[in-house]
This record gives structure tokens, sequence and C-alpha cells, in this order.
């Protein structure tokens, strides 16, 4: 008999549509789904890319002059870390005893983010991170993350991960998180509606097939949710034939894949919403590890490696006193200590 036990839990990837440009509507649906998901018995709860207030889908749609009467929305409807809309999650993750993987578009100061949050079953915030790189037109709505956002979780329900929707094309942040002993990895995903027959690296085969890749190619469950576009969104978005053919009602496909790269769950039509449930055992990970671990046995560091820089970029670095406390200053960067720990000084004269 082994003398270690490993987790066993059960997970849930969400597939719905959220309240589109509405904050609030959309956290009153999210508190529903992580009830939904505990009455069910599963311990950790994913939601898609920015499924609060939604996806801006009209980046692709239209003109950018066109898009501009969404814009004000979408900032007041963005997510703020720490603030009474934020802890309705962290209070209904608590309530029920779930951890919750949430996507959103985060406000901070004057820009946004595409986002996640890593929320445990007291309520506790374990990680908020933001996409490194927005995708294509999603440069004109959100800022990029940095190397801080490359950071696996050590939890008491395993080693997890999180990356938003193309991340999981890109080959080293992928490889970031492997040699990370990433065991749970959330892939959080926006609708697969969009150019639907015309642009087939957009749609659902590519895009599970990039998280059923990354569970196989990193040995680790990937919990993998996905928004559907309800008629609602479509009657605002779409306001011709021409856009109503771009972005098509339903567009769901959430999964679960095991470390072997083996679908995990039953899936949901691509226009109902549900939740995709899967009982996972991390006990599988050490026999999909035998086959191939990309940054251990696997790997050959002697021919290639990857550089990560995890240091969070700031874009305003503060030097209060040029000569005696220049030395000070220095002292709190050397022990990595954020800049705000400096003591608030007047600026020299």
């Amino acid at each position: 008999m082994s003398s270690k036990t490993h987790p066993r839990l059960r997970v849930a990837a969400v597939q719905a549509a959220p309240v589109f440009l509405d904050l609030d509507g959309t956290l009153d649906k999210t508190v529903d789904l992580i009830a939904q998901a505990a009455a069910q018995g599963v311990r950790l709860v994913a939601f898609p890319e920015t499924w609060a207030p939604g996806y801006p889908w009209w980046i692709w749609l239209d003109s950018p002059a066109w898009g501009m009467q969404f814009v004000q929305r979408y900032h007041d409807n963005s997510l703020v870390v720490g603030s009474p809309e934020f802890d309705r999650v962290r209070e209904a993750a608590r309530k029920h005893g779930i951890w919750v993987s949430l996507g959103y578009s985060e406000k901070a100061a004057g820009s946004l983010y595409i986002a996640q949050a890593l929320i445990d079953d007291q309520g506790r915030t374990v990680q908020t991170r933001r996409k490194l790189k927005p995708t294509h037109v999603e440069r004109t709505v959100f800022g990029e993350g940095d190397g801080s956002d490359l950071d696996v979780c050590q939890t008491a329900i395993g080693n997890i991960g999180s990356l938003s929707c193309w991340e999981h094309l890109q080959p080293l942040s992928k490889y970031a998180l492997y040699a990370q002993n990433e065991q749970i990895h959330c892939a959080a995903w926006p609708s697969f509606s969009l150019y639907r027959g015309a642009a087939y690296a957009l749609g659902p085969e590519v895009n599970n097939a990039a998280s059923q890749v990354y569970a196989a190619e990193g040995q680790c469950f990937v919990i993998a949710p996905c928004a559907t576009v309800s008629t609602a969104m479509s009657e605002m978005l779409c306001t011709d034939t021409g856009k109503q053919q771009m972005l098509r009602v339903g567009g769901g496909f959430a999964r679960i894949y095991g470390p072997d790269g083996a679908p995990m769950g039953t899936p949901l039509a691509e226009d109902q919403e549900g939740l995709v449930v899967a009982d996972i055992d991390l006990g599988m990970i050490s026999l999909a590890k035998a086959a191939g671990d990309p940054s251990g046995h696997y790997a050959r560091p002697d021919v290639t490696r990857l550089l990560l820089n995890k240091a969070r970029r700031e874009p305003v670095v503060l030097q209060r006193q040029p000569d005696a406390e220049a030395g000070a200053f220095e002292a709190v960067l050397a022990k990595g200590e954020p800049e705000a720990a400096i003591a608030q000084q007047p600026l020299a004269a």
C-alpha cells in the first residue's frame, strides 16, 4: 500500500453567458453558479475568461470608432480587486466552502487587464494574475501582465496555475508553469462563437485541442471553462446580418481533461448553460509523468532552457533623496521589497 495519499476532489468548468456589461448582474449569476457547484460536491469551480462583465466582442465586429459606444460602460462594470464587488465572490466561496477560479476584466486606475483570481474555500484571495499579452485587437482594450503572473500556487488541494485563452498557444509561458510542478490548470476561454467557418484557429476544434495538449504535455488536470454568447448579447452587439454571421449565439465548449489528455465529465450542448463536472485524483499524475516530464527527466536543459523573470513590472520607481537615502532605497530593492515599502517622504527639491 502506498504510504502517501493524494488529493481527490470534484471540479467543475462553467459554461454560461454573463449578464453582459452588467457587473452586479453577472456577480449575482456568479454566486448562483458557485452555490450550484457546491451543492454537487464540487471543491473547485472555474469561470471563463473575462466572465465579469463579459468579453468585449465589439472589438472584432467593427471599427474602433463604432466600438467606442461600449468603452465607458465596460470600464464602469469591470472589477476592481479588493472592492465590495470583488468581496461578494470571496464571501460566496467562504459561505459554500469552495475554491473559485474567476475570470474578469480587472480595472486598475485607468487601465483594464484580462485577469484571473484564485480564491480559497475560506474566502481568501490566493492569487490574482493578468494575461501577459492581450491577443490581436484585445490590445485596444487591455494592458499587459508581467512575469509575476506566471506563478503556480501550492495549495491544500494541489498546485494550481492559470492561463487565459491564447496564452495556451505560448510555448514558453506554458513551460514556465509546467516547471513549477503544476497539477491543476485553470484554462479560461471566452466563447468559440467568433468567425465560425472563416477563421478555423478561433474555433472549438483548435482551442479545445490546445487545452487537451496542455494536459498531456504538462501531465496535469485541465479545467477549461468556456462562456456562451446569449441572444441578449447578440441583439446588443450584432446590429446587422453581417455581425450576426461573425458572432453566433452559443459557442460554449467547456471541457475537463486528465493528465493523459483524456476528456472527463459530460460536455454540454454549445448553447446550454451549466457545469461540466469531473472527479479527479492527483495520484494519476505520477503515471503520466513516468512517460514524459517536460521539465524533469524528459528535459534537456543542456540544450534548451527557459529564462523566467518573475519580477513585477512597476511603471514608477521613486528615489526619495539623492544622497543619504539613496543607499536605503537600494537596500530595499536588494531585499526584493515593493517600492511601496519605501518611506513616504517628499521628493528632494
